[in-house]
C-alpha cells in the first residue's frame, strides 16, 4: 500500500488568482496525473465526487480542522480564532449531536416553506430599488438578499445592514489562508459577534418576546429548553449569519452568470415557478462556494492508498458537481437533466456536517429565480467580472449588467 507522500501527486496552485478564476480546468489536467487527490500548498485536495462522497460517508474517520485553519493562520486567541475552533461544526462529536439535534427538528422543509412570503415581500422591495437603475453589480445586488432576510428572521435593525454585509464580506475571506487579512477579520467577527450579544440581550429582556415567532424566538426558545449554554447560543447565531450568507449570494450570482448565456432558460424561470427548482438543483451541481477542511483522526486506508493520521484534507465540493466521470456533457448546464441516485450534488456536503439551513437557502433560490427574470428583461454582461480566492467562500467578484426594467404593476 502506498502512502500519500509516497504519491507522484499533481500540486495545484490554489493561492493564483489564475486557479479561482477557472479551477475546473486544473482539476481537470491534475486529473490525468491522479484521478481523486492532489496536493496544494494547504493540505491535500479531493476532488472526484464519488471518492468525496465515499470518505464523507466515513465521518467518524475525520475531523473538523478549523483548529488547523487557526493554527496556520497564527490566530489562537483572538475571539474570531475561538469562535472558528468552537463553532458549532467544530465540537465534539457528542457537544455537536447535541446542539445539532436540538436545532435541526426546527430547520425542516415545512419552516423555510413558512418562510417564503417574507423572501417574496424582500426580493420585490429590492427589485423596486433596484431595477429602474437598468444597469448594476448583479452581485452587490444579490447580496442584499440573504442578508435582509436574515435581518428579518431575527429582528435586527435595518439601518444596520450595510455595516454588516461589510462584516459578512470581509469574513467570506477567512478561509483564503491569506494572513494579511487577518486584522479586517478580527474586526468585522467584533462587530458581528457584538450585534448578536446585543440581540439576545434585548430579546431576553422584551416583555412582549413570547408574542414574536421569529427565528431569533425559536433559536432562544430552543437553546433555552435544550440547555444550550449562552455562548453556543451566540455562535450558532453568528454561525447562521456567516454561513447563510456568502453562500446564497454567491450562487445566486453565478446562477445568474449562467443564464446570462441561456436566455430561454431565464425567460421560463419568468413564468413557470416550479421549474425554477429544477435550476436552483442544476445551479448547485454546476457550482457551489464550499471546501470541506478536514483531519484525519486515524490512519485511514482508501483505494489503496494510506492517508495519514492528522493530514489535512480539503473535500471539493465546489467542484465536485462538474465531475467528468460522474457526469455527461457535464459541462452543459440543464435544469432538465435526468439525476441518478449517485449523481446527486454535494453542496450542502454530506453527514452529520450537512448543512442545517438547506431548506432555507434552496426556498431563496427559488424565490429570486422566479421573480427576479420578471423585472429585469433581457439582461446582458455590461462589464469585466473576477473572482474571489479560492478555496475560500469561492464565487464571482462583481458581474455588472444592463437590461430592460419592468415596473412592478406591470
Amino acid at each position: 500500500m502506498q502512502t500519500l507522500i509516497d504519491l507522484d501527486l499533481p500540486i495545484l496552485p490554489v493561492e493564483d488568482s489564475a486557479f479561482a478564476a477557472n479551477p475546473v480546468k486544473y482539476f481537470r489536467e491534475a486529473r490525468q496525473k491522479h484521478p481523486w487527490i492532489a496536493k496544494s500548498s494547504i493540505g491535500y485536495l479531493v476532488h472526484e465526487l464519488t471518492a468525496i462522497r465515499e470518505l464523507l460517508g466515513q465521518d467518524d474517520k475525520f475531523r473538523p480542522a478549523y483548529d488547523g485553519i487557526v493554527e496556520l493562520l497564527g490566530a489562537q486567541g483572538t475571539p474570531w480564532g475561538r469562535f472558528t475552533e468552537q463553532q458549532l461544526i467544530s465540537l465534539s462529536p457528542e457537544k455537536h449531536r447535541l446542539l445539532r439535534d436540538a436545532f435541526a427538528a426546527k430547520f425542516t422543509p415545512r419552516f423555510a416553506n413558512q418562510m417564503r412570503p417574507m423572501m417574496r415581500a424582500t426580493m420585490t422591495r429590492l427589485l423596486d430599488e433596484w431595477a429602474p437603475k437598468g444597469a448594476f453589480d448583479f452581485e452587490e445586488f444579490a447580496s442584499y438578499f440573504p442578508i435582509s432576510n436574515m435581518f428579518t428572521l431575527v429582528g435586527a435593525p435595518i439601518e444596520e445592514i450595510p455595516a454588516i454585509r461589510a462584516s459578512l464580506e470581509t469574513l467570506g475571506l477567512a478561509f483564503a489562508m491569506d494572513k494579511k487579512q487577518l486584522p479586517a477579520i478580527y474586526a468585522a467577527y467584533d462587530r458581528l459577534e457584538a450585534l448578536v450579544q446585543r440581540l439576545i440581550a434585548d430579546r431576553r429582556a422584551d416583555s412582549d418576546a413570547e408574542s414574536r415567532e421569529d427565528l431569533l424566538h425559536l433559536l432562544i426558545d430552543t437553546a433555552d429548553k435544550g440547555g444550550v449554554a449562552e455562548r453556543q447560543l451566540a455562535d450558532l447565531i453568528i454561525f447562521f449569519f456567516i454561513a447563510g450568507y456568502d453562500t446564497s449570494k454567491n450562487v445566486l450570482t453565478h446562477t445568474m452568470y449562467l443564464l446570462l448565456q441561456r436566455p430561454d432558460i431565464y425567460e421560463r424561470c419568468a413564468e413557470d415557478y416550479d421549474y425554477c427548482r429544477n435550476v436552483v438543483e442544476e445551479a448547485l451541481r454546476y457550482f457551489n462556494p464550499g471546501s470541506v477542511p478536514r483531519f484525519t483522526k486515524e490512519d485511514i486506508e482508501f483505494r489503496g492508498v494510506l492517508l495519514p493520521k492528522d493530514t489535512m484534507v480539503w473535500f471539493n465540493l465546489n467542484i465536485s458537481g462538474r465531475d467528468i466521470g460522474v457526469f455527461a456533457d457535464a459541462d452543459a448546464f440543464d435544469p432538465e437533466r435526468e439525476i441518478q441516485s449517485h449523481q446527486r450534488h454535494v453542496a450542502f456536503s454530506l453527514g452529520r456536517h450537512m448543512c442545517l439551513g438547506q431548506y432555507i437557502a434552496r426556498a431563496q433560490l427559488q424565490e429570486a429565480l422566479h421573480q427576479i427574470p420578471q423585472r429585469l428583461r433581457d439582461p446582458r454582461l455590461a462589464g469585466e467580472f473576477g473572482w474571489r480566492p479560492f478555496p475560500g467562500a469561492w464565487g464571482m467578484k462583481s458581474l455588472p449588467i444592463e437590461f430592460t426594467p419592468i415596473s412592478a404593476s406591470a
